[in-house]
């Protein structure tokens, strides 16, 4: 597989769990790891890693980034906040999660009218969709870039530089954006009111 391949092959896995394909009804925690499992095994690097265990929804509960279940079942909401998490827990502290999910489950987790958090994961993930274009569009030219440097070297060292150079500038991409959102969730702690600084 060329590197072209690779990252043809690694953007079209960039999907999300369609809220329509959740259970309507509430599960137990064996059901919600298998449901998880299975619907984001293709994003694990290695076959032996977990995409979810029981250890982590108890960390989750309590460290307040998921609401307690129901009699020990867990609802369509409960596995939305749990996907959220999944995606957000490899860029994100645990403190940094709950910045942001906090407003979510408080406001919208039981909500019987109005916005509800199914709709706002609906949205949010559809963005991605949206992008999936651009961001191929985007890593390929950082991969002709790096192409372009070291060409005076012998090929085994070119490549391994050439490679070098196209990880160096996905990463500060990566870099740069983490900083982004770091700032935006220290902006967000800042407007907090004082007695919920306070609880936290």
């Amino acid at each position: 597989m060329t590197n072209k391949e690779l990252i043809s092959s690694i953007i079209e896995k960039l999907d999300y769990i369609k809220p329509e394909s959740i259970p309507e009804i509430d599960l137990y925690m064996d059901q919600v790891t298998t449901f998880m499992d299975s619907n984001l095994k293709d994003s694990k690097r290695y076959n032996a890693d977990k995409i979810l265990t029981k250890t982590m929804i108890n960390n989750y509960a309590k460290n307040n980034l998921l609401p307690p279940p129901l009699k020990k079942k867990y609802s369509k909401e409960h596995i939305l906040v749990l996907i959220f998490i999944y995606y957000l827990k490899n860029i994100l502290t645990i403190n940094d999660i709950q910045t942001l999910l906090e407003p979510l489950t408080s406001k919208y987790f039981t909500a019987s009218d109005g916005l509800t958090l199914e709709e706002i994961y609906q949205t949010v993930f559809q963005l991605e969709q949206q992008q999936v274009i651009w961001l191929e569009k985007d890593v390929l030219r950082k991969f002709e870039k790096a192409k372009q440097t070291f060409t005076e070297e012998e090929d085994e060292e070119k490549e391994f530089l050439q490679t070098f150079s196209f990880i160096a500038m996905l990463a500060l991409d990566v870099y740069v954006k983490k900083q982004m959102i770091e700032r935006m969730i220290d902006e967000l702690n800042e407007k907090k009111p004082a007695h919920a600084t306070k609880k936290k």
